[in-house]
């Protein structure tokens, strides 16, 4: 069983271990957003994302059970996410997991949350495999990783500040767009013409591989506030500013596989699930051939079922939790022990 719990979306899954095909053991996966508890705050309260994961996590869990057509007995192992994220929110998947283990004598493991997000290419009918880059954006981090091996990270690049997917969610909100921001600016952007506004594809105009988005954000803004500010200009500026984000994402990208001498790229999180994004990376992998992949839309955002995953392949390698919770609200990526 894997539980994600991390942030503002609860997910359960049930995963059967099947080494020669880690994916196709997927039985059940359960998931519930908050996206309405938060809106009228138009972000993410912790206190509450706390109090709904209690309310939702235990019937998430029958829920899936009974998908499956199984009961707790069953389970030979419980994972759970451990960190990153909101510290709160960790610890009702961490108790609920680490318990529910304890009881039912069987081992449990805390999971990395972007550990998890990296994975989740591997709950598909082609996965990679390592060595590969993956591109995680999701929420608060944009990482580019080289994986050598699973377990075997190496951080290429980091944000500086924004994230891609903060980016989204504060130029989204500044522009006035409906909260979740990222996805409506997303929307918006498929009505923008293209080339109507050009912002700065930031820190390509120099060696490296960290973002740093909040000087494009600032672009935004002055240009939103210097424009007309009607229906078009808005789906305009949305549009230039996600093409701004993902030749960025891009270049990095290209610049982190001819660093690596890798071909197999995997991109992974939130973001992940961006169709303007998905579209020209295929394209750049036919240009340049190299092999791109993504989970499905659904294993995007967070979710039980990479937790299952991830947790899976550590209890595999007989690596589990002794009985007391912890959660790491930050936590190091390239700590992690070879699985």
């Amino acid at each position: 069983m894997g539980i994600e719990s991390s942030c503002d979306e609860t997910g359960v899954a049930l995963l059967r271990w099947e080494p020669d095909a880690p994916g196709r053991g997927l039985l059940a996966h359960t998931l519930y957003s908050q996206i309405k508890l938060h809106a009228d705050y138009g972000g993410v309260v912790p206190e509450l994302a706390s109090r709904d994961h209690v309310r939702k996590l235990l019937p998430l869990i029958h829920e899936a059970l009974a998908q499956a057509g199984l009961t707790v007995e069953d389970l030979g192992g419980v994972a759970y996410t451990a960190g990153p994220g909101l510290v709160g929110a960790l610890l009702v998947g961490a108790s609920a997991g680490r318990a529910l283990a304890w009881a039912l004598g069987v081992p449990a493991v805390g999971v990395h949350h972007m550990e998890g997000h990296l994975l989740a290419p591997l709950l598909e009918e082609n996965p990679p495999e390592p060595p590969f880059v993956a591109l995680l954006v999701s929420g608060g981090h944009s990482l580019l990783v080289e994986v050598k091996a699973i377990g075997q990270y190496t951080i290429l690049g980091d944000t500086l500040d924004d994230a891609a997917g903060e980016a989204f969610d504060k130029t989204a909100k500044m522009m006035g767009l409906p909260y979740p921001g990222g996805p409506a600016l997303a929307k918006l952007a498929e009505q923008g013409t293209a080339g109507a506004y050009r912002f700065s594809r930031p820190m390509t105009d120099r060696p490296g591989l960290d973002f740093s988005f909040s000087g494009l954000k600032t672009q935004v803004l002055l240009a939103w506030q210097k424009s007309d500010q009607s229906g078009q200009t808005r789906a305009d500026i949305a549009r230039g500013f996600e093409e701004a984000i993902v030749d960025t994402l891009i270049i990095k990208c290209r610049r982190a596989l001819e660093a690596c001498g890798a071909k197999r790229l995997v991109i992974a999180g939130g973001v992940g699930a961006n169709r303007h994004l998905r579209a020209e990376l295929a394209k750049a992998g036919e240009k340049d051939g190299f092999q791109v992949y993504f989970p499905r839309l659904v294993f995007c955002t967070d979710n039980g079922a990479m937790i299952a995953l991830a947790g899976a392949i550590r209890l595999a390698s007989g690596q589990h939790q002794d009985d007391t919770v912890q959660v790491r609200p930050r936590w190091d990526l390239q700590t992690l022990p070879a699985a």
